[in-house]
């Protein structure tokens, strides 16, 4: 696949920046590597490094971040699941409760590119690429994300009024950038898109208008749907649609 060999040249370049090799290796974009490398989280050989810009060889250089050994994947993965209801959006849950690691299975280390909720089901993106991962959260970038909610009643013309012009809530005003109403449901489905991924976003513009939700299904992310996939199944992305992910997330 052209976009995994493009990943593989830049492992096996000479040098790298330590904070790129990290972004590479899934532990976070440049940014926050710089402050790991300056917080003395980041070791090269067994010794602490501190200084920003310093270049490694990824070829006989070992890193480690936090005590942990960081090794650059020799496949990069970029996957869409069709997350199920029931399942914790991490990597592993203390409790022993499923994640969406149940579901996708490969051999290497992947992470979820943000959260929903344990009930929440639809699109999830999981990738090792953390500067993409990064760049796809990261609120400057409004990747648009669309919701279909279920309400136990129908939604009232005075609360539609109300989530477009923006519900008021603890950590500030949540506008959708677009809502409607699923003809023939009742006024019980909603279509409602963000342009930001806040904690439990939809749910808390919902419960503070005095709805109660039936289901919620994130039923398109960055473009993506989950077409062609029953829950609980996921894909390797297309070549096409890495390339438009990472023109989205602002990645060259």
């Amino acid at each position: 696949m052209a976009n995994v060999e493009r990943e593989d040249s830049r492992v096996h370049q000479e040098t790298l920046r330590l904070n790129k090799y990290l972004a590479i290796a899934g532990v976070g974009s440049r940014r926050k590597n710089d402050e790991l490398i300056l917080s003395g989280a980041v070791k090269i050989n067994g010794k602490v490094v501190q200084e920003l810009g310093v270049k490694i060889n990824p070829h006989k250089d070992k890193v480690s971040v936090n005590g942990q050994p960081v090794e650059v994947n020799q496949k990069s993965y970029y996957i869409l699941l069709n997350k199920p209801k029931d399942c914790i959006t991490t990597v592993s849950d203390e409790r022993g409760r499923p994640t969406v690691m149940d579901y996708v299975r490969v051999r290497d280390r992947i992470y979820p590119v943000g959260r929903l909720d344990r009930n929440t089901t639809g699109v999830l993106l999981l990738t090792n690429d953390g500067e993409l991962a990064n760049g796809l959260i990261h609120p400057k970038n409004e990747i648009e994300r669309v919701y279909r909610v279920r309400l136990e009643s129908g939604l009232l013309d005075e609360d539609l009024v109300a989530l477009k012009r923006g519900v008021r809530l603890e950590d500030g005003l949540a506008k959708p950038k677009d809502v409607a109403v699923i003809p023939g449901t009742k006024r019980a489905e909603i279509v409602l898109a963000l342009g930001e991924g806040r904690n439990r976003e939809v749910r808390r513009m919902f419960e503070e208008l005095g709805y109660e939700l039936k289901g919620l299904e994130r039923i398109l992310f960055a473009g993506l749907t989950t077409e062609g996939l029953s829950r609980g199944e996921w894909r390797n992305l297309k070549n096409s649609e890495v390339q438009h992910l990472r023109e989205l997330a602002g990645v060259k």
